[in-house]
Formats: structure tokens, sequence, C-alpha cells
């Protein structure tokens, strides 16, 4: 566990939704929405349990149901369109239960179909009526969760839904083909990103694989080029570490942290939805924590002299203190991290040079004691300056990505997703939400600092050290100081080179666990 947790705190499901007067619900998180373009103050809306049967209220709070009804309280009517915080809410929650084309199927029999009369003048004007509520659902969807349309399936129902609104309504038809030719344009540039990722991945690969070999003495190769050398002021390597957080935050879709703790079925096959895409972009990101980390340990332990590495860890201090100021936690912890790596820690010469009262204070920000408090409360003040911002600069708030996906992890681990008469546990997934729905409202705020192209691509490209030739560095520069750090630099003077290498995925466990102890 990285951390102290309390899952009592959702024992018993004790969420609580006031303040509300009519159904569908409008959820506590519902603001983050623009208004139900369908809704008013005098609701046509009927009391859907009685309709459907298998909803289940408690003070007009929907708190559970069967899965069939949630499907149908999903669907517009003629005169009913589900409140906006609903269909974001079981979108993002129903692949735990049925992959978005089984329910895409479901939706577009349910709209269509299902109604039919077999009178063809009835059936066109029926289709006229609901085709609106039809496309706007439809626009949310592909808004929202694009990437549940890169199965070829979804794309298949959303061309078949064109045809059939064709039938009633051209001016359907048309918004239809719109929305498809915005999916397609959102689907390719997310793709673009995708690959690039790839080919970046893939070069940093080639850039720290070493030929096989033989036991020989080794001596890590320190590169001329530094950071400072590059950029020596800490204010904007801070934003232009916030320029990479935040476009790659932007390519995450909420469904990932559905995704990633989804179970796939028995039944599932190679052409399954979740075998085509887990959480590749959540990953990225995860991965980036860990290369920065890296990144900050290597350009400390870079340095021959003395002088120079107590300089770079003075300038990333005021990188992560101006992280701290802009809301950038994700960079600041990584930052923290790297400086906390063994091999920059036992470094006591070069602390000995620096002051560190900048970087006990940062240390207290990001303490890990009482489940993060300091950080969890600096966070709250970063969301309330970004609700009312008056710059762009004020609205950015960048949290620190393990602890939020770990409090999500908590949440769908800490409570059952059914209840024990079967009906979807639908409490929990109003609390996942409004916790998703947050990090969307974080997500789609556009950096406004300029980019530095140097910088950005120096961050991005240049290579870093494995943890072995971050250690060997470590004690060129500082010799060993006990029988145990000699033997471990004997060991890895003579380690066959290809095992200079080191999985980075345990990076963040590890540092807060030691933290934690």
């Amino acid at each position: 566990i990285i951390c102290t947790f309390k899952p009592s705190k959702y024992n018993g499901l004790c969420f609580s939704f006031s303040g509300l007067t009519r159904m569908p619900q409008t959820t506590p998180f519902a603001a983050k929405f623009t208004p139900n373009p369908y809704g008013s103050s005098h609701s046509h809306y009927k009391p859907v349990e009685e309709s459907y049967g298998g909803l289940i209220y408690h003070d007009n709070n929907l708190v559970s149901g069967s899965l069939e009804a949630l499907i149908q309280h999903l669907v517009p009517t003629v005169d009913y369109y589900p409140d906006r915080s609903y269909i974001f809410t079981f979108l993002l929650s129903s692949r735990l239960f049925l992959h978005p084309f089984e329910l895409m199927s479901r939706v577009c029999y349910l709209c269509v179909e299902h109604h039919r009369v077999g009178d063809p003048q009835i059936d066109k004007k029926r289709i006229r009526d609901i085709a609106p509520k039809i496309v706007q659902l439809l626009t949310e969807w592909t808004e929202t969760f694009p990437y549940d349309f890169r199965d070829e399936r979804m794309m298949r129902s959303l061309k078949e839904m064109t045809h059939r609104l064709a039938f009633g309504d051209e001016l359907s038809r048309r918004a239809m083909q719109r929305l498809i030719q915005r999916l397609l344009r959102k689907l390719t540039i997310l793709g673009q990103y995708e690959e690039s990722l790839v080919t970046s991945s893939t070069a940093a690969a080639a850039a720290v694989e070493k030929p096989g070999g033989v036991k020989a003495k080794q001596h890590v190769v320190r590169r001329e080029e530094c950071v400072l050398n590059v950029c020596d002021d800490p204010f904007i390597l801070a934003q232009q570490l916030t320029h990479i957080e935040m476009e790659r935050l932007s390519y995450i879709g909420p469904e990932e942290f559905v995704q990633a703790f989804a179970q796939k079925r028995p039944s599932d096959n190679h052409k399954s939805f979740f075998s085509k895409r887990r959480a590749s972009n959540f990953e990225a990101y995860i991965e980036w924590f860990n290369r920065l980390s890296y990144l900050v340990a290597t350009e400390i332990c870079l340095p021959i002299k003395k002088k120079h590495r107590a300089r770079a860890l003075e300038f990333f201090i005021d990188v992560a203190r101006e992280c701290f100021n802009i809301g950038n936690f994700n960079s600041l912890m990584a930052i923290i991290t790297g400086m906390n790596m063994n091999p920059v820690s036992r470094l006591k010469k070069t602390w000995g040079k620096v002051n560190t009262d900048k970087f006990e204070i940062l240390e207290h920000q990001m303490d890990p004691s009482n489940n993060f408090y300091n950080y969890r409360t600096a966070l709250r003040g970063a969301t309330q300056r970004s609700a009312t911002a008056h710059t762009a600069r004020e609205k950015i708030v960048i949290p620190f990505f393990s602890l939020f996906i770990k409090d999500i992890y908590f949440l769908n681990e800490g409570c059952a997703s059914r209840l024990p008469n079967g009906h979807i546990n639908f409490e929990k997934f109003w609390e996942l939400a409004k916790q998703v729905s947050e990090f969307l409202s974080w997500r789609q705020v556009i950096c406004p600092f300029e980019r530095d192209r140097k910088t950005l691509q120096y961050l991005i490209s240049v290579s870093v050290f494995t943890e072995d030739e971050l250690q060997l560095a470590s004690y060129e520069s500082e010799g060993p100081e006990n029988n145990l750090e000699r033997d471990t630099r004997r060991s890895l003077r003579y380690k066959p080179t290809t095992e200079l290498s080191c999985t980075q995925t345990c990076l963040i466990l590890k540092f807060l666990s030691a933290q934690q102890g």
C-alpha cells in the first residue's frame, strides 16, 4: 500500500446528495456540465421506477438499479432526456458490466427499433420527433468517450443510426454526419499522439541499450550536455514541465480510470474492446513521472565537480518550488522523488553545500503521513483558485497522479459494484464519476505559457541513467562510506553490461513506501 487509507470511509455507502427535488436527480458535480438542452424547470419526467421498475431511489437520489433499468434510463424519448450527469456516470461505469458496443446496440434498438409500429408515416414522425435527442446523446458519448469508437463495431452502429435517422429527419442526418466527421478528426489526432509516444519510447529504449557482453570493469559514460546549459531559469523550466504534463493529461480518456481496474471476462475473444486498448495514455503518463524522476537524479549525479552537483540540486529545488506555485503537483512530486533516490540522497558532501530549507518545506507539503493531508489541503486550495480564476495561469491544477489513481482504486475495491440483490451499486458510481469529472475539468485547461522548443525537446528526449548507472555515478562522485556500499560498487562495476538496465514501474511505490516507513 502506498500510504495510509481508511476504506471504512466508503463502507456502508454513506454518500449524501441533498437539495434535489425532481427525477432524474442532479448530482453534486452536475455544475461541471452544461445545462440539459432538453430540460426545464417544469419537467415532463415521470417517476422512472413506475415506468421501468428496477430503479431504487433514496430522497430522490438514484442509489441502485438493475442493468436493464439503468440502460432504459439512459435512452431518450419524445418527452424525456436523461440528466447529463447521469449520462456521464453511466457511460463511465457501465463498461464494468458490458462492452460499449453492447451498450450501443441496446441504446440504438431502444431508441428506434423497439418502438416501431409498422406504419411508415407514424414511424417517420416518431423518428423525426426523437432524432434531435438521439443526436444529442450520441454527441455527448462521442465527445466524452471518443476512444470507444475505435471499435469498428461502434462506428458501424453510429453509421447505421445515421441511416435510420435519415428516414425521418434530414437535419438530424446532417447533424450525425458532422458528428462523425468531428469524431474521425479527434481519433486521428489521438492516433498520431499515441504513435509519437511509441516512437519516443522506442528511441529512448535504443538510447539505453548496451551491447551484451563479458564481465569487464564498467564506468559511467557522462554526457557533456546538461539541463543548465539548455535552460538555467527555474521558472521557465517549471513552465515547460507544465506544458508536458498538461499535454499528456489531455489525452487520457475518462474511461481509462475504469478500464485500468476492470477484469477481462473469460468469454472475451481477441477482438474484445479491452484487448484492443486498456489504458495506454494512462500508462504513458505514469512512465513520464518515472522518466522525470530519473532525469532529475541523472542531472544531479552527472557533474564530476561537487560545486556543479550542488548547483544542480539548488536549481531543481527552485524548479520544484515554481511547480508548486503553478499548481503542477505531479512534476513537483517527480522532482522530490528523484532527489530522494539513494544515488542522490547519499551525496552528503554535495548536500552540505546546499541550503535545504526550501527543500524541506516542499517535502513537508508532499509528506505522505495522514494520507497526504498537507498535499490534499494544497490541492483543494489550487482547485478553489481554479474555480474562481481570473487568468489562465490560475486555472492550472495538475494532481499528483499516482495518488489520484490510488484514491480511485480504493473506491473501486472498497465498495461492491453489485449489491446482494443483483442491482448495480449506483451510489458508488456517482462518487467515481464525481472524482473523474473533476479530473476532466483540470484536463481541459489550456497551458498559457510560451513554449520553449529546445527545452521541451531536451526534457522529452535526452538520455537518462539507469538505476545501476546512477548508483555508479554516485560512487564515482563520492566514494563508498561502508562495506555494504563498497560491495555494491564492486558488483556494479563488474556486472555484465546487458544487466545495466532497470524496470522503473516500481519507482513511485518504492519511494512512497520508504517515506511511510
